[in-house]
């Protein structure tokens, strides 16, 4: 890339960071204590990725994504999955009109540009994997006709980690449809005392809104800038060996830079690894963290800060790292301290 088109594409990505950072803040505005659920957000919407979401009740999970939508103008849906839910109620039917004799179509709540899934593990599978299909495919089809869904779309499902009872856990081959699987935790005090100082009042949630900062347009023009961001041959190397890195047996595959020998305390604590999905998911996170900081390339640093994201609901640890209590977290952070960075 000459330099021209390198300080062209520069100002371009910096133009595109504007907008966005005008909704990190006026969403922050809104929300005290998840800086970082509002900028995986962002980072999946402008990565055309989808996000699972770990955390107990009353995180602003709903606020979240409702205040995001506000801030673009554009369509929001909430779906609350139950044991009684059924395909038709996420993607549409067909209604006879008696009057006519005609069927219609009428779309269901998965039309809209940011649409929560709350608790989708209370659903079974047939409601799950109509979501899942929507997510993949873009698409829905009700009565064999196709119906695209509207851009940019980005689907928060929610999973209740407290709560298992009545449940439907995810299989592994779906949840690697989501591009990251965030864990949110209890606000420090200071941040809690500024959320009840907001919301500790009556109507408080009726009355607060964000204000539309960006539009859709925006979106689409940073998704559209993410694909250009540079990213070199070294990170690409890097993105491949932490992926490979957690396929038991695999490791030969590793780069010249790494060898089996260069990992300590992970064999074993791994039953099953990363799909190339994760690679790839892995490349847009990191395009998409370079465009969010007004950056034209991508660094070794975006990288390492979306793997656990990215990775954790990808790789299945074994009974062994279960039975010393070792997370998928712990896992992938000791993997990625011993790999050597480009």
């Amino acid at each position: 890339m000459e330099q021209q088109d390198i300080q062209q594409l520069q100002q371009q990505v910096e133009r595109a960071a504007a907008p966005l950072q005008l909704i990190k803040a006026e969403m922050g505005r809104i929300i005290s204590g998840q800086e970082s659920l509002i900028e995986r957000l962002l980072l999946a919407l402008i990565s055309d990725g989808h996000v699972l979401l770990e955390g107990v009740p009353g995180l602003a999970k709903t606020l979240a994504v409702k205040t995001l939508a506000q801030t673009l103008n554009g369509s929001f849906s909430r779906l609350q999955f139950t044991p009684d839910l059924l395909p038709a109620d996420v993607i549409g039917t067909r209604i006879y009109n008696a009057a006519t004799a005609d069927f219609s179509t009428k779309t269901g709540p998965v039309f809209a540009n940011i649409v929560l899934a709350d608790e989708i593990n209370r659903a079974p599978a047939k409601v799950q994997s109509a979501l899942l299909e929507a997510m993949q495919e873009k698409q829905v089809t009700i009565g064999g006709e196709r119906f695209a869904l509207p851009e940019p779309f980005l689907v928060l499902a929610t999973q209740n980690p407290i709560e298992q009872e009545g449940t439907y856990p995810l299989p592994e081959a779906q949840l690697d449809r989501f591009m990251f699987k965030l864990k949110i935790d209890y606000p420090e005090r200071s941040e809690e005392r500024s959320v009840i100082e907001r919301m500790a009042h009556p109507d408080a949630a009726n009355q607060i809104s964000a204000a539309a900062v960006a539009s859709l347009d925006d979106i689409m023009n940073a998704r559209a800038l993410v694909d250009k961001i540079y990213i070199d041959e070294k990170i690409i190397e890097y993105i491949l060996d932490i992926v490979i890195a957690t396929r038991p047996g695999k490791r030969s595959s590793l780069s010249s830079r790494q060898s089996a020998a260069d990992f300590t305390g992970i064999d074993g604590l791994i039953s099953f690894g990363a799909s190339p999905r994760a690679s790839i998911a892995l490349a847009l996170a990191g395009k998409g963290m370079a465009l969010l900081q007004g950056r034209s390339y991508v660094l070794p640093q975006d990288i390492k800060s979306v793997a656990c994201d990215v990775l954790r609901h990808r790789i299945v640890i074994s009974y062994e790292a279960e039975a010393e209590n070792i997370d998928s977290d712990a896992v992938i952070n000791r993997l990625v301290s011993q790999l050597r960075t480009p």
